[in-house]
This record gives structure tokens, C-alpha cells and sequence, in this order.
């Protein structure tokens, strides 16, 4: 037992609801249990399905209740200690003045409830794992209050910086109905329908439904009905409306995921960086310190890009609610929007005139080089008329590859810009990089067997947080070239 429990607080539980919130936040993990008692079931033992269910059902719930009555935290007047685990124990203190800011998140249920989920952002996990810097279920009040004792910590004067004085300045950025549902458009995803045929393939065989196969349609069309002779007769039509209802679908699944997400997005400053607020069912409220801050990223598309569209990322050390460190700072907002966030983060805008450099030609020869054999088969074949649909739709596509890395090439530059390299790169997938120099932790060379006979190599910069673009990249440069800017920017670190 450790001696000075008095000094640091009187122990504190988490919310009796969390035995609610818990349970259904471990049956979402537990899909090979699910597995197992739908192949149960679907065999003709369903008794024993649920008996296994029940069993699993229990199992989840005994443990919830151990972990709840073992979980306690202490708040005292310099730091923080949370002791967990049901057979081994851990006792973590996490000093006040080292925590970062705090993060609340809120699921639907909690919400009803009045509970919050807290996160205490430290940027280490003492190598003990990110739940033990967690309190999964607390009073929303009681979250206020402990993100109001860090923030005095922090604070120059001791002062505490209450939250609702942020509510009355005039946010960095901000998002309306109108623009979110505009945003979802953008984010335009098959998703929805990629799942529901990852399902057919997994229980198609048993559900007698896979419209993956063709003997399927030819079952389905023989069947004589008044739909099924219309559709033979009309082909075409019918492919037409096939491809509209696919697009409609990707655009309700966009908009349906935007809006869940970025409904009451607002970006508001904070003594220490940015604090964002957003989601319709869960809601999120994150603090993301400016100081840890590695790299900013503005991206956009081909139709966002003619009509003044942008979004902003920010590559930062403290993690998102997803667990990863790439933090959505606007996700749909026009340049001097994007240049107001950038000034509230202190860092400088795009300069109006960037003395663009860009990248070799062999970065589309490269590919060119590589996909070259299967065009050529593609071509033999359509000589000897034995080409197949397959063969004639991968032809397509590498054509297509090298139409889009062709039309990337034209837009992939790179830029020094004082303190900063300016990485821009894509056609459809458009975005520059703001890449402090201070911030680059790595920088490789790489090259391949196709590059070396046209004598360039790529520059690999690797910057510390993120997910999914930690490492940010010059394609295709003369060999000598890429190997002299290596050296500059090694000498140019500070």
C-alpha cells in the first residue's frame, strides 16, 4: 500500500454508468466471438449458440465490474495518480505540470447521462499503455474541473482559463450546417458499399445471396417475373441506373460520415495552441499544443481545387480521439480561412510567389518502364484476337496510372521557404506540405533499379507524429541534385 494516499486527493471512481458504456465498448471487439456463434448458429446448434453467447455476455460483465471496483484516481495539488489492473496493479502519477491539456469526449449514451470520457495528453505513455492516462467514464462536471485545474498549473499567473470565456470570443474557425453537408459531398465514399459486399463474400454461401457471381444474375433474370424481363430488354438503361445508384450511395454514405464527424466543428485559441470541438453523436472536445506541432498539410482535389475548396491537417506529437496524430484543423475552407488558422498556430501562410522547383520527367518514365511488360502483353493479345474483357480492363487501367501519374508529375514541386520546405505533389489527391526544418527528423535517399538508368532518386523526410503521412517525400530528382539538397537541409537543421 502506498503511504501517502492523503497527499495526493481521496480516491475516486469511475461513473457507475461505465459498467454500460464498457460493455458496449468491448462487444464492438469482439467480432471472432461473433464469428464463432454465428457459425454456430447457422449450422443448426443453436443451443449451444446461445450458451456461448450467454457465457460471452457474462464473461464481459464480471469483468467490467472487477475493473471497475479496482480502477480509482486521486487528483492532488501537483499531480494526478491513477491506480488499475484486477491481478496486477499499476500505479501511475502523471505530474499536473507535465499534462498538456485535457481531452473530453462524449458517445451518445454519455451524453444522455451527463458523463465524459477524459484523456490527460502527457505525450508519453510511460510505456504502460494509453488506457492508464484515461478515465473512461467520469461526471462532465468533474471533467471540467480537472481541465481547469491543469490549465491553472499552466497558466503564468496560476489564473485558471474557464472554458466559457472561450464561448465568447469569436472562433479561429468554424463550421455551419450548409458548409459540413458541402463537406460530405467532397468525401464522396463507396464505403457503405464495399462493406456490404465484404458481406455477401463472407456469408453469401449461406444466405444464398452473392452478387459477385454471375450465375446469380442468371438465376435472378431467368426467373421471368415483369423486373426481370425489363432489365434484359434494357441493358443499357439498366447499367445506367446501376452506376446512378452507386453514386447516389457514395454520396449519402459522404455526407452521412461527414456530418457524424464534423457537425458543430469549432476551432477556438487556447494559451497553448488550438482547442477543437466537433461530432453530432460523439462528441469530441481536443487541445492540440501549437509547440508540438510537426507539419501542416493542405490538401484539396480537382473539383475542390476550381472551386476555392480546402482542407487543413496538422501533423502533431499529441494524438487524435482515432489514436494517430494527424488532427483535422479545417475540413472545408477557402485560402485566407486556411491562412488565419495557420497565423493562430504562429506559423506563417503560403507565401504569394513560391519559386517552385520541378521534380524529373522519370518520375512518370519509372512507371512507365514498370508496367510496360503487361502492355505489351495486353497488345499481343488484341493482335492474335484473343484479348479477354480481363485483360482489356487491366490495359485500361495502366494506361489510366500513367494518364494520373503524368498529370501528377505537372503538379508535384518542391520549394525552400526561409525556415520551411514547401512539398507539393498529386492530381487527384492534391497536397502541400509546410515542413518545418527544425522539425525533420530523417532524411533518406532512396532509389530503385528503374531510377538508376534514368539517374534520379527520391528524398524520404521523416517527421515524428502521424499516421498516415509521417513521412513526407520528393519523388524524382537527378541523383546529384537530390544528394546536394540532402546536405543543405542537414546543415540548414537548426
Amino acid at each position: 500500500m502506498i503511504s501517502d494516499d492523503g497527499a495526493v486527493g481521496d480516491p475516486e471512481r469511475l461513473h457507475p454508468l461505465f459498467l454500460l458504456t464498457g460493455l458496449g465498448g468491448s462487444l464492438r471487439g469482439m467480432a471472432g466471438g461473433y464469428a464463432a456463434i454465428g457459425y454456430l448458429a447457422v449450422s443448426g446448434r443453436l443451443r449451444t449458440a446461445l450458451l456461448a453467447a450467454v457465457l460471452l455476455l457474462a464473461g464481459l460483465a464480471g469483468w467490467l465490474v472487477l475493473y471497475w471496483t479496482r480502477f480509482e484516481f486521486r487528483v492532488g495539488t501537483s499531480e494526478i495518480r491513477i491506480d488499475s489492473g484486477i491481478l496486477s496493479r499499476t500505479h501511475r502519477s502523471i505530474p499536473l505540470d507535465r499534462i498538456q491539456d485535457v481531452d473530453i469526449s462524449q458517445g451518445p449514451v454519455a451524453r444522455l447521462a451527463g458523463i465524459a470520457k477524459v484523456k490527460f495528453e502527457t505525450g508519453g505513455s510511460a510505456g504502460a499503455g494509453e488506457d492508464e492516462g484515461v478515465l473512461h467514464a467520469i461526471p462532465l462536471e468533474r471533467a471540467e474541473q480537472l481541465r481547469t485545474l491543469v490549465r491553472a498549473r499552466r497558466s503564468s499567473g496560476g489564473a485558471a482559463v474557464p472554458v466559457e470565456t472561450e464561448a465568447e470570443q469569436a472562433p479561429v474557425f468554424a463550421m455551419h450546417l450548409r458548409r459540413v453537408l458541402l463537406a460530405g459531398v467532397f468525401n464522396f465514399s463507396l464505403a457503405l458499399f464495399a462493406g456490404l459486399i465484404g458481406a455477401t463474400q463472407t456469408f453469401g454461401d449461406v444466405l444464398g445471396f452473392d452478387p459477385l457471381r454471375r450465375s446469380f444474375w442468371l438465376g435472378l433474370l431467368s426467373a421471368g417475373d415483369p423486373i426481370a424481363d425489363y432489365i434484359l430488354a434494357h441493358r443499357v438503361a439498366a447499367a445506367v441506373a446501376g452506376a446512378m445508384l452507386l453514386v447516389l450511395i457514395g454520396l449519402a454514405t459522404g455526407i452521412v460520415r461527414t456530418l457524424l464527424r464534423e457537425h458543430g466543428f469549432r476551432l477556438d485559441r487556447t494559451e497553448v495552441g488550438l482547442r477543437r470541438r466537433r461530432g453530432l453523436l460523439t462528441r469530441t472536445d481536443v487541445t492540440l499544443p501549437a509547440r508540438r506541432a510537426q507539419a501542416a498539410i493542405i490538401g484539396t482535389g480537382p473539383l475542390r481545387d476550381s472551386l476555392g475548396w480546402r482542407d487543413l491537417k496538422l501533423q502533431n506529437l499529441a494524438s487524435d480521439e482515432g489514436g494517430g496524430g494527424d488532427h483535422v484543423l479545417a475540413p472545408l475552407a477557402r485560402e485566407e480561412e486556411v491562412a488565419a488558422v495557420l497565423g493562430a498556430l504562429g506559423w506563417r501562410p503560403l507565401p504569394a510567389r513560391i519559386e517552385w522547383r520541378r521534380v524529373s520527367r522519370a518520375y512518370v518514365w519509372t512507371l512507365v518502364v514498370g508496367v510496360a511488360p503487361f502492355l505489351l502483353l495486353s497488345a499481343l493479345a488484341t493482335f492474335e484476337m484473343t484479348t479477354t474483357f480481363g485483360a482489356l480492363v487491366a490495359a485500361v487501367v495502366l494506361v489510366a496510372l500513367i494518364i494520373i501519374r503524368w498529370r501528377g508529375w505537372r503538379r508535384t514541386f518542391y520549394a525552400l521557404d526561409d525556415d520551411r520546405l514547401l512539398i507539393r505533389t498529386g492530381w487527384w489527391r492534391r497536397r502541400t506540405v509546410l515542413l518545418p526544418l527544425k522539425r525533420i527528423q530523417s532524411i533518406d535517399l532512396f532509389e530503385s533499379f528503374v531510377s538508376r538508368w534514368f539517374g534520379t532518386a527520391g528524398l524520404a523526410f521523416g517527421v515524428a507524429g502521424g499516421s498516415g503521412f509521417s513521412d513526407h517525400v520528393i519523388p524524382a530528382l537527378p541523383r546529384e541534385t537530390a544528394r546536394a539538397l540532402r546536405k543543405r537541409l542537414l546543415v540548414l537543421e537548426p
